[in-house]
């Protein structure tokens, strides 16, 4: 299992305060110094930004505009065949720049009046209990950096791409921004870390890999889904269960290849029910006794 730590490149700070980013031996720009001093600048950045002040405004080269700009180009038909109504509604009323990388708070200013949700800058990894207690007051953490310009449809790990484009229109929308914002609450209700690591993994097989079934057809409403450009043509081909809050809660993943197994909602009303339901009510007690009973039959 990929634990939630592994989603991010660790970043140190060094006794002369000099900010790095330490990019795995397999990553896409880990050869390549211009980019890992820019990762490194970039995260120096959200480090120095204290809570209250503007978002770090990054001035973004011509090489990681491009990056969205194919990311933008490639994604918006794959939007419309595969992604929920909502996500496409949302979409289009939020209105995100597709000519260049959009600043934090440009973002914050678009979606702020539509439905309350503002962004925080983050280095990289932000601790569990900060990234999720802040979406119970419609905050979300993101990173600012840009994947490597030479896989510009890939990023092991979640860059601003997927911050804004996959969960930045979700949390546009009435239902799933809403969910988000439950999940943050759940959070802050947990005490046992096993617990919140449970309601986390419900958050990754819903909100960031969920799909459901619409119209007829299987879509996805998962960021993780929505911003990539290779999983989302193959995400109805995966191994489809239903939904199921003890797997979810407690299967493994691997952050490193598309994900093998979905868990597929009958209906939105399903996963409003069911995933929401579960973030409006579980507690320490509840998902303690959710993790015994798949400990017994396991």
């Amino acid at each position: 299992m990929y634990e939630e730590a592994q989603l991010y490149s660790p970043v140190t700070t060094d006794a002369a305060g000099d900010v790095t980013v330490h990019l795995a031996h397999d990553h896409p720009g880990a050869n390549d110094p211009t980019y890992r001093a820019r990762r490194s600048e970039i995260a120096a950045a959200a480090l120095a930004w204290q809570p209250g002040e503007p978002a770090p405004l990054i001035g973004y080269s011509e090489a990681e505009h491009e990056v969205w700009r194919t990311v933008c180009r490639e994604l918006a038909p794959k939007h419309e065949r595969y992604a929920v109504h909502e996500f496409r509604v949302a979409k289009v009323r939020l209105a995100l720049p597709t000519d260049g990388v959009p600043g934090l708070d440009e973002v914050s200013a678009l979606l702020e009046p539509l439905s309350g949700w503002r962004y925080l800058p983050a280095a990289g990894l932000v601790p569990l209990e900060a990234f999720y207690g802040s979406l119970a007051e419609r905050r979300f953490h993101s990173t600012q950096y840009v994947r490597h310009p030479a896989v510009p449809l890939y990023t092991p790990e979640p860059d601003i791409v997927h911050e804004v484009i996959g969960h930045g229109q979700l949390l546009a929308t009435p239902t799933f921004g809403e969910l988000h914002r439950l999940a943050g609450i759940a959070s802050r209700r947990l005490r046992d870390p096993e617990n919140l690591r449970f309601l986390s993994r419900v958050f990754w097989f819903s909100l960031e890999f969920g799909a459901v079934v619409e119209d007829g057809e299987l879509r996805a409403y998962g960021a993780g889904i929505l911003s990539s450009y290779g999983e989302i043509e193959e995400f109805r081909a995966m191994t489809h269960r239903p939904l199921d809050l003890i797997e979810m809660g407690t299967a493994d993943y691997d952050i490193t290849a598309y994900q093998p197994v979905l868990y597929v909602a009958e209906s939105v009303a399903q996963v409003v029910g069911l995933v929401g339901g579960f973030f409006e009510r579980c507690d320490d007690e509840s998902i303690t006794a959710m993790r015994a009973r798949a400990q017994a039959v396991a």
